[in-house]
């Protein structure tokens, strides 16, 4: 009995250091894959960690990545959240009412397969090279995604409980608001996190083409000067942003799915 204790407790060790070192024995192995890389190039072609690292701390302490995360971030918010709150609503229309799904099932399906970048000129032209343009061009990119998500999520609601509702005298309105709306929630959560990734996307585009600020802007400048460190540090940023807005969406979800014990 002694034995076996001992065997599960050296497994369970074995496990949880793994669960923790393994992310950061991958990353160091990574770091040093590209060390190794950038001694075969010249510095043009690809920086080193030291080099890139520098970059980010000259850029730091002049204020420059405060400011394109700040203004990138904003940009994101603005058009992410409003793709996903007119996105929710018309995706459960769409889904719930067949004519209005057939009717408007040709445009979502043409429109969502145009990159955004493709209207780039055109949001300029229309909305002006303010922030409208840039905001416009990412909530062009999340509403798709979200309308196709929850349209999904709305039918695949267990048409069992519908039923049971309406035996038991719900209307339709009451249906929706009990049945349908609390079962896509999490079709709500994919599609905004699906979303949010078009949006990071989207951001580096519209930035290129018409910003001052932004981390976009910086990779843009950054090719202009012939500071490729400076590109990696936007790089890193938009991948660094990108997974800290991610992990904090699912555990924003995770919470309210557990509140509200909502099953998935």
């Amino acid at each position: 009995m002694t034995g076996k204790r001992r065997d599960t407790s050296g497994g369970s060790n074995s496990r949880t250091f793994l669960k923790t070192f393994s992310p950061i024995l991958s990353v160091l192995a990574g770091l040093a894959l590209w060390e190794a890389l950038s001694r075969q190039v010249l510095p043009l072609f690809l920086p080193s960690p030291l080099a890139t690292a520098r970059a980010a701390v000259e850029l730091w302490s002049d204020g420059t990545i405060v400011a394109a995360v700040a203004a990138s971030l904003r940009r994101i918010a603005i058009g992410w959240g409003l793709g996903v709150l007119l996105g929710i609503p018309l995706g459960i229309f769409m889904g719930s009412s067949v004519v209005v799904r057939r009717l408007l099932d040709p445009y979502i399906d043409f429109f969502r397969f145009i990159p955004p970048i493709a209207f780039v000129t055109l949001a300029i032209i229309w909305l002006g090279p303010g922030e409208a343009s840039k905001v416009g061009l990412i909530f062009y990119a999340t509403i798709f995604v979200v309308i196709v998500s929850m349209i999904a999520g709305v039918q695949a609601v267990n048409p069992a409980r519908i039923r049971a509702a309406a035996t038991l005298g719900a209307g339709r309105l009451r249906i929706l608001l009990t049945v349908v709306i609390p079962s896509t929630v999490p079709a709500m959560v994919t599609g905004a996190r699906l979303a949010m990734g078009n949006s990071f996307l989207t951001v580096v585009s519209a930035e290129i083409v018409a910003a001052q600020e932004g981390v976009g802007a910086l990779i843009w400048t950054a090719r202009n000067y012939g500071r490729t460190e400076w590109v990696f540090v936007g790089i890193i940023l938009l991948g660094l942003l990108g997974y800290l807005c991610d992990r904090l969406l699912r555990l924003c979800a995770t919470r309210f799915l557990k509140r509200y014990d909502v099953k998935t």
